[in-house]
């Protein structure tokens, strides 16, 4: 029997008006600290997105998540926060604001492996 991993994941969401506190869920990020693993996947489903928010800029929307995903994967393009360890982008990428892209609570969960976690959580909590 294979050991359980514990891991933390926060789903993120777009909130195209912070006032109102409206979101749709795009996203998941999942950290598993014993696997060293750090990675996100998100869906910009178009058409969902102009129902739910007509006028949004799916451009700019797609910009940001690439931001994110640079980040998590401590790429270059990540700039200086991308340069920080796994814990440190993790939390930062969660850390609670007040944008058009946010993320839910930080929540626990443990697995076998990570990547299948997140390919799980993605498709019940996104798609």
């Amino acid at each position: 029997m294979q050991e359980k991993h514990l891991f933390e994941y926060a789903v993120i969401r777009v909130v195209p008006k912070v006032d109102r506190e409206e979101f749709l869920n795009v996203g998941v990020i999942l950290y598993c600290p014993r696997q060293k693993f750090l990675q996100m996947r998100y869906t910009i489903d178009t058409q969902r997105l102009n129902a739910f928010s007509p006028g949004l800029d799916i451009s700019e929307l797609t910009s940001y998540l690439q931001a994110f995903e640079e980040i998590t994967l401590g790429h270059p393009k990540g700039g200086p926060i991308g340069k920080f360890d796994l814990p440190s982008r993790f939390r930062w990428l969660t850390a609670t604001r007040s944008t058009i892209l946010q993320s839910s609570k930080v929540h626990p969960g443990f697995c076998e492996h990570p990547e299948a976690a997140l390919q799980r959580l993605h498709a019940t909590l996104v798609l």
